[in-house]
């Protein structure tokens, strides 16, 4: 199950969340303030996870691309 970052319209309230999409789609999250399935996605992290390679050698630009252009 993804984790949703979401503000509530009503109260403001913004909480992070664990639940199936299915949930989300179908307004079944309530805020935990007040109880409103009015919510709205806030986007605040992007986690990006990506596979070693073998370490032939390290980018010489690791610190502009962080290593993800596979070199």
């Amino acid at each position: 199950m993804p984790f949703y970052d979401l503000k509530c319209s009503k109260c403001g309230n913004e909480f992070n969340i664990m639940a199936k999409m299915s949930e989300r789609e179908n307004k079944q999250i309530n805020c935990p303030e007040c109880g409103s399935n009015d919510l709205e996605a806030v986007f605040k992290n992007i986690n990006i996870i990506q596979s070693r390679k073998s370490s032939d050698g390290d980018c010489p630009n690791k610190h502009v691309c962080g290593g993800c252009c596979g070199h």
